[in-house]
């Protein structure tokens, strides 16, 4: 008989025999009768056990070991989907030996999230933390749905680079063959070398950042949602894309789906220094001044997000933009939700002359660079693109403290490890 999901019970016929498989959740064994909770991957299955041996059988078993049912549908309003399963035969697919480290049928995990982290292969089974990985899924089903629709092209980048020459010394450096490599920082070179071939790039993929940093926010190795586009006008057809995707992914999601109606409330950076009640010679947005914004947005503009815009050119990378109105500034932004940073972009500068001057400015030999300026040389549309931090972005939305507990097998400054 083939094997039916949790879900599919509401469809069958009271009286039909039918088979489940899937993980002991929970037993309650009472006087007369005991019950067995069944999950699988979508949902609970209640099976209802009278029978004497079928109880001793089920008095052997621990809870998470793995068996399959074969029981007839019976109406019951109180039950999952409003049904159970009874007069059942079980067979048992694997047995757990060895004591849980914590509950898995209460609720919420009563273990510290070290714990849950040190045996994650079965913390991740509980409902609440495949939950979060589910919206992790959608999210970037969404980010793929949405770009798709605006004619951007799925690319895959190398996570092993020669140069360490993005952001400063925070890498991760490996023996490659006997000479030194690093892991990527981010694909934003290569993805602005192939907007020169789609015009219009995306890539769902890891990062790694050396930061030693010991936060609730920050990972080792998270997930980067990325995007480049060409032909833009500057920044603001940037922010017009981005936005596009961010509501195609709360659509995915099915959180916050009519979160964004219109544009997205946006602000220069000297503007958001003043409602954060910042001074005005700071060079960035600390995270107090986020929340400030984020409060902001959501008095004045009943907006979860905001975008801060300008931030001074010293605070961006050398490939960035500057306002042509005045170069003090940048024609680059950030993405707030809920008063957290979860969003990086901006215009690139995409003129060849115009590396080079940066890059002398900041005292930078071009050698390291030169498989990068080729696409500017053979020549490259003005384009700009953005960074989503995906673990962030899913921890803002579902109200999660912890970036942690929003991937499967976090890396961070004291883990790598399982």
């Amino acid at each position: 008989m083939q094997r039916i999901l949790s879900t599919e019970l509401a469809t069958q016929e009271p009286g039909r025999e039918v088979t489940i498989a899937g993980w002991i959740h929970r037993r309650r064994l009472l006087k007369s009768v005991a019950f067995l909770i069944v999950r699988d991957a979508a949902g609970f299955s209640q099976v209802v056990v009278t029978e004497p041996a079928v109880r001793e059988q089920l008095e052997r078993l621990s809870e998470e070991s793995v068996v399959e049912v074969t029981a007839v549908v019976t109406a019951n309003e109180q039950a999952p989907y409003g049904v159970e399963l009874t007069s059942p035969s079980i067979h048992e697919l694997s047995r757990v030996a060895v004591p849980l480290p914590f509950e898995m049928h209460r609720p919420a995990l009563n273990a510290g999230l070290p714990a849950q982290l040190d045996h994650a292969a079965l913390a991740l089974r509980h409902p609440n933390r495949a939950a979060n990985l589910r919206v992790a899924a959608a999210a970037t089903r969404g980010f793929r749905a949405a770009l798709e629709a605006q004619r951007f092209v799925e690319i895959h980048t190398p996570k092993i680079v020669e140069s360490a020459t993005e952001s400063g010394a925070n890498v991760f450096k490996l023996d490659y063959f006997g000479r030194p490599a690093y892991l990527a920082q981010s694909p934003q070179f290569y993805k602005q070398m192939m907007v020169g071939v789609f015009e219009r790039v995306y890539e769902v993929g890891p990062v790694f950042r050396a930061e030693p940093s010991d936060t609730a926010r920050h990972l080792a190795q998270y997930t980067s949602l990325d995007a480049e586009m060409g032909f833009i006008a500057d920044h603001r057809d940037v922010m017009a894309a981005l936005t596009l995707t961010i509501k195609g992914m709360l659509g995915e999601i099915g959180i916050l789906e009519n979160a964004i109606t219109g544009e997205i409330p946006a602000v220069h950076f000297t503007e958001a220094l003043r409602i954060a009640g910042a001074p005005g010679d700071e060079p960035d947005l600390a995270p107090a001044h986020e929340r400030a914004l984020g409060e902001w947005a959501l008095r004045e503009h009943g907006s979860e997000f905001v975008f801060v815009t300008g931030y001074p050119m010293r605070k961006r990378p050398f490939y960035t933009h500057p306002d042509p109105a005045d170069p003090t500034w940048s024609n680059g932004f950030d993405l707030l939700f809920r008063g957290l940073e979860i969003v990086t972009g901006g215009q690139r500068l995409h003129r060849y002359e115009d590396y080079v001057q940066a890059l002398t400015d900041k005292g930078e030999s071009l050698e390291p660079y030169a498989g990068y300026l080729d696409g500017f040389r053979y020549g490259m549309p003005p384009h700009g693109g953005w960074a989503i931090g995906l673990e962030r972005f899913v921890a803002r939305l579902t109200g999660i403290t912890n970036v942690r507990e929003t991937t499967a097998f976090p890396r961070d400054l004291n883990r790598i490890a399982p």
